[in-house]
């Protein structure tokens, strides 16, 4: 009996590949061969065939594929790696992988092992697969136009070094990642000069440093994800042209973390995003020609943090509630414009009635400044005595900057 039993199948594939080219074959593998088995039907088929794994577990070395081919799994049928290496690796165009549990990949601290690594091709999809402890989830290297959708990648992460990132991407282009669960990792997505790419209804969840961070990346767009429950939120850092909108980032609690850090980027839209419970909820850090528009900031630490050179930055129509502190800023914002913003500790009036208040609102507090030169003064927040001095600097101003004010505060929140 051969080593692997092989049935052809002759039928037009009206699904999972990215390219229909008339008819294809399907090659079908079965349990209990031998190790090689998958790797020789993958050589065997022809460009744009099929190889369904029936249900089962697959003990395996690493596996290439190096052409338009689609992996399919049935019934979640699982590949282990045998040795804790790398398990697929992509070289080939127009691959896609599909309905497969990959798991077995082990930590390394001289190669980044991955369950999918994608390596200098394009056109590629990775769609509805189960990643389970594993090192590195998904690795892209040099790759382009790929589809990373409705994936659950989960890690056990305990230490920054000792884990992987959940999809990780390093020089890409045109990149669409969305619909996926990702936790227990380094960062549950990173970017590294990666241009020109979206990230969309995402759940990253309970990673150990970012739930998305970005380095060098420009011209992305990140919307309607969820970060919860990771050592901070999203990093954005020396990137330009990046759209933020309608995502929820939460409960990112910690000594240094934040919902949304701003490092060195330019020209970006942050929009009708929430921020809640967080110890931040944006840290902004030499940014220039941001525009943050219609956030709700709940319950946060810090509503908005400044610190470092930022300019020419608008801050209109947002909602501020019950934060600790709505707005600190460490450095001048003469140039900036806050305005049309809801904020809940506003005690203003409305003579007028046209909802909007006829003093201008100061949000910066003096005891954001004590907090500055003495941390451990955040004991005294609530207390009786900072209610004190933050009414004593209203009345008159000496150490709050004067040209940071809402000249048009909001009477209600913002729609």
């Amino acid at each position: 009996m051969k080593s692997f039993y092989l049935k052809y199948y002759l039928f037009p594939l009206l699904l999972a590949l990215p390219v229909v080219h008339g008819q294809a074959n399907t090659f079908i593998l079965l349990p209990g061969n031998d190790l090689d088995a998958l790797q020789k039907l993958i050589d065997q088929a022809a460009e744009y065939d099929t190889v369904l794994i029936k249900e089962g577990t697959y003990r395996l070395p690493p596996v290439t594929i190096a052409k338009p081919l689609t992996l399919l799994g049935e019934d979640r049928a699982v590949l282990h790696s045998i040795d804790g290496d790398e398990l697929l690796l992509i070289t080939g165009r127009k691959v896609s992988i599909i309905g497969l549990v990959l798991t077995g990949v082990e930590t390394s601290y001289l190669k980044e092992r991955s369950a999918i690594r994608v390596v200098k091709t394009h056109d590629f999809i990775i769609r509805d697969n189960v990643i389970k402890d594993c090192f590195f989830g998904i690795y892209l290297e040099h790759t382009g136009k790929g589809k990373i959708i409705n994936n659950r990648i989960s890690g056990q992460a305990t230490t920054e070094a000792g884990s992987g990132n959940a999809i990780h991407a390093w020089y890409c282009n045109q990149l669409d990642i969305s619909e996926n669960d990702l936790s227990g990792h380094r960062d549950g997505i990173y970017f590294e000069f990666v241009n020109n790419s979206r990230i969309s209804k995402n759940h990253s969840h309970d990673n150990n440093r970012y739930g998305l961070h970005f380095m060098f990346s420009n011209d992305d767009k990140y919307y309607q994800n969820e970060f919860y429950g990771n050592g901070s939120g999203v990093a954005v850092m020396f990137s330009k042209n990046i759209e933020m909108i309608s995502n929820r980032f939460s409960y990112n609690w910690g000594n240094a973390s934040y919902g949304l850090l701003l490092k060195e980027i330019n020209d970006a839209l942050v929009s009708r995003n929430r921020f809640d419970h967080n110890t931040i909820g944006i840290f902004v850090e030499g940014s220039n020609r941001i525009t943050y528009n219609k956030n709700e900031l709940r319950e946060n630490g810090w509503g908005i943090k400044f610190s470092g050179g930022c300019s020419t930055n608008q801050i209109k129509q947002n909602n501020f509630i019950s934060n600790s502190l709505d707005l600190v800023v460490s450095t001048k914002l003469s140039d900036n414009i806050i305005a049309e913003n809801y904020w809940s500790e506003y005690t203003g009036y409305d003579l007028n009635r046209d909802d909007i208040g006829d003093i201008p609102h100061y949000p910066v507090k003096l005891f954001s400044y004590i907090l500055d030169q003495v941390p451990e003064a955040i004991v005294l927040m609530r207390s009786f005595f900072v209610e004190i001095i933050n009414f004593s600097e209203k009345v008159s101003p000496v150490f709050t900057p004067k040209e940071v004010f809402d000249p048009l505060p909001q009477m209600h929140p913002v729609k």
